[in-house]
């Protein structure tokens, strides 16, 4: 066996074997998507754009899952919840490291407060803890049965319902729901049932581990990052309705939890995972490199 050891050292290099094990986490990794979001269209174009793969040529073992596009946080970590006692008893790990874009991170902090025993980390990205604006503007100007509402929800289930069938799913949509768990309001509720790793103070950070579960959190505060990305513009409106910098979609202060690695990276919400296409800030951080960071962090503190 050393004998194996040595002669891959000599044939790559001691700095090539490193790299081929930087994301090697002692448990495997498990990407949740966000509102609208999915596992993979098409079995081609994928969410977390390039990470998994990545992660995978460093040595990480990585999951993808699905849940419905738009619904509850509770009714999201349910769906979730069941993926996640799969992989760890199919795996044979017990223990997984979840991380979770927008939604999918009050969806990953549901799993780790009803079975914090299937969870040794917690990370969220662009996540909005205290709420987002947008969420809290819908939820406060579109009147309970109202044209407007009834508009928005046709629309977006629609568009939840496409989405789920171009992945080769079929799930119930709830997008009303899903807005008013992502308002302020919404959060207060969800935050005094599942307080784990929240700040005292908006703008702190919060406890680096609770219930024996790990949590981090990052953001950006880029918002018209590509001229080459068409939903940068979108962002760039919706921007306007934060009082703080914000990613485009979640406020900075909002999307702290535990150990906050960075609130500020040159990315905006879809950035944060890769998205469009890649078109990304070309003089910011590049996504992939964020995540390959994260990966070689839980390595070190044994998770």
């Amino acid at each position: 066996m050393d004998e194996a050891i040595d002669a891959e050292r000599a044939e790559v290099g001691e700095a090539a074997l490193a790299l081929k094990s930087y994301a090697k986490t002692q448990y495997p990794i498990v990407l949740c998507h966000g509102m609208a979001g999915f596992k993979a269209m098409f079995g081609v174009v994928d969410y977390f754009g390039g990470v998994a793969s990545t992660l995978r040529s460093g040595g990480a073992e990585v999951y993808a899952t699905a849940v419905p596009q738009f619904d509850s946080t509770e009714a999201r970590g349910e769906a979730l919840l069941a993926q996640v006692e799969d992989i760890a008893a199919r795996t044979g790990s017990g223990k997984v490291n979840l991380i979770g874009h927008s939604h999918g991170g009050l969806d990953v902090r549901y799993v780790a407060a009803v079975r914090p025993d299937l969870v040794a980390s917690v990370t969220t990205i662009g996540a909005p803890h205290q709420g987002a604006e947008l969420a809290s503007y819908l939820q406060e100007n579109l009147r309970d049965g109202g044209l407007a509402q009834g508009a928005l929800s046709f629309l977006a289930n629609s568009l939840g319902s496409v989405l789920s069938l171009l992945t080769g799913r079929s799930t119930p949509q709830d997008s009303i729901a899903a807005v008013r768990s992502l308002s302020a309001e919404g959060m207060r509720e969800f935050n005094a049932l599942y307080p784990a790793g929240l700040p005292d103070g908006r703008c702190g950070e919060g406890p680096a581990e609770e219930n024996g579960v790990r949590f981090f959190s990052w953001s950006g505060t880029g918002i018209v990052t590509s001229l080459l990305d068409p939903t940068d513009l979108s962002l760039g409106l919706i921007s306007k309705l934060y009082s703080e910098s914000n990613d485009g979609m979640v406020g900075r202060c909002s999307s702290h939890l535990g150990e906050v690695v960075r609130d500020d990276y040159g990315m905006n919400h879809l950035d944060e995972v890769n998205q469009l296409f890649g078109f990304i800030n070309i003089s910011g951080p590049n996504p992939k490199s964020v995540f390959r960071a994260h990966a070689s962090r839980l390595k070190n503190v044994g998770l």
